[in-house]
């Protein structure tokens, strides 16, 4: 494992946590969207990650836990940003331009299917996981940096 393989595994994180971010606030922004260019109402998305394998799986150290299959990770990936498919909110308002002109929903306005709480809680998440990394990279510097300070 070489010198840089945390500031590397954390920079991964840090990349993806800022897309969940960016994509959460996309979410919040299009909270009352009723129209969209694809039609119909807003769908939230949101981020599908996946662990980057190692390319060594047979690589330990004394640390690695014997049921770890793949050894050591080399941080995360965004795998696909993917549209929720449930249904959204309908609110009875037959005067909205997007209100459905037949059918069991006649008068009614499908509204997005972001509720702002779990966004605001999944905002925080990402927050707080993009500052866990970043100790981890400002740890790493400190650790070098004292390294370095030894060989003198």
């Amino acid at each position: 494992m070489g010198l840089f393989s945390s500031i590397n595994i954390a920079a991964t994180g840090l990349s993806v946590e800022r897309l969940r971010t960016d994509v959460i606030s996309n979410n919040i922004a299009n909270a009352s969207t009723t129209r969209t260019q694809e039609g119909g109402a807003f769908k939230r998305s949101s981020v599908v990650l996946q662990p980057v394998a190692s390319s060594n799986p047979q690589w330990r150290t004394p640390f690695t836990p014997n049921d770890l299959d793949n050894g050591p990770g080399k941080g995360v990936k965004a795998l696909a940003i993917v549209k929720d498919t449930k249904e959204g909110t309908w609110i009875y308002d037959p005067s909205h331009p997007d209100a459905a002109k037949s059918g069991p929903h006649k008068g009614y306005v499908e509204y997005p299917n972001v509720n702002i709480v779990n966004e605001m809680v999944d905002l925080i998440s990402a927050s707080r996981a993009y500052e866990a990394n970043s100790s981890i990279i400002q740890g790493a510097k400190e650790m070098f940096s004292s390294a370095l300070e030894i060989g003198k």
